[in-house]
This record gives C-alpha cells, structure tokens and sequence, in this order.
C-alpha cells in the first residue's frame, strides 16, 4: 500500500502534528495494552473450558483484534524510528493519521466485542446483543457524529 505524503507544510508544522498524533496513539496504546494483556490471562482460569464453542471462538477473535490494533497503533513509531532523519516526515505524519484512524476503529470493535462476550457468558445472547449494540452506538456517537458535527464551525 502507498500513502501518499500531504502537500509539503512547513517544518515546524510537521513536526507538530507528528508530536500530537505520536501523543494521541500513546493514549490508545495504554488501553488497548492493558485489554490485550487481560485477554491473554482469560484462557488460563477455571471458567474459561465451560465457555461455549461460540463464546471460545469469539474470544480468539477478540483477541487477534486486539493484538492487531496494537500492531496498528504502534506502527507509527516503528515508521519514525526507521525513517527518523531520512526527510520522509510528511509520509510518517501521513501514515501515523491512517493508524490512529484505523487503530480507534480497531479500540472500538475489540471493547464492543468483549462487551459482547462478557454479557453472553453472564447474561446470555439477547442481553449481550443489546449491550454489544448499546456500546457501538455509544462509540458511533462519541467518535464519529459529536466531532463531524462540529467540523466546519468557526473558531
């Protein structure tokens, strides 16, 4: 895949939406980190061989989800730290916005999907549907409709 660089921006500019985009995936790496070091502990407990064959399996999802979004979400700075002093900002800057995008749908679908599977194992199907939904909307919401809804305003 190519990701073609933005029109050239000063320096300055560069190196600023790096630093804020660079700050921003660190705040998902921490949740998304800590979700997958949870989810790598849940196989290992009592419970975990009376889940059903629907619920194992969307846990094995869960978690190649979860282990993809952090490849997603930390990719940026393996972009830098092999490109650092190579002029190629523009294009780690590029990139970095196309993780973090990425990387936030990835958060959203792994916290929707344990949601999921924690209402199936105590609640059963329907609640967890309703649960799962309820948190998709949520984040649908707050990621998506709040902020396009201000796009465009004055500042």
């Amino acid at each position: 895949m190519s990701i073609a660089a933005p029109p050239r921006r000063p320096p300055h500019q560069i190196t600023r939406n790096l630093n804020e985009l660079l700050q921003e995936l660190r705040v998902m790496q921490t949740g998304v980190q800590i979700l997958t070091g949870f989810l790598l502990t849940v196989p290992f407990t009592d419970r975990f061989v009376r889940l059903t064959t629907f619920q194992q399996r969307l846990y094995l999802g869960i978690l190649c989800a979860a282990v993809l979004t952090t490849l997603i979400i930390v990719a940026p700075v393996c972009f830098h730290r092999v490109l650092f002093r190579k002029g190629r900002r523009d294009w780690i800057v590029a990139a970095a916005q196309l993780c973090a995008l990425a990387g936030l749908i990835g958060l959203a679908l792994v916290s929707t999907a344990v949601v999921l599977l924690v209402f199936d194992v105590v609640l059963g199907g329907t609640a967890a549907l309703v649960a799962a939904a309820a948190v998709a909307l949520a984040f649908i919401v707050m990621w998506a409709v709040v902020p396009l809804s201000g796009r465009g305003r004055e500042r």
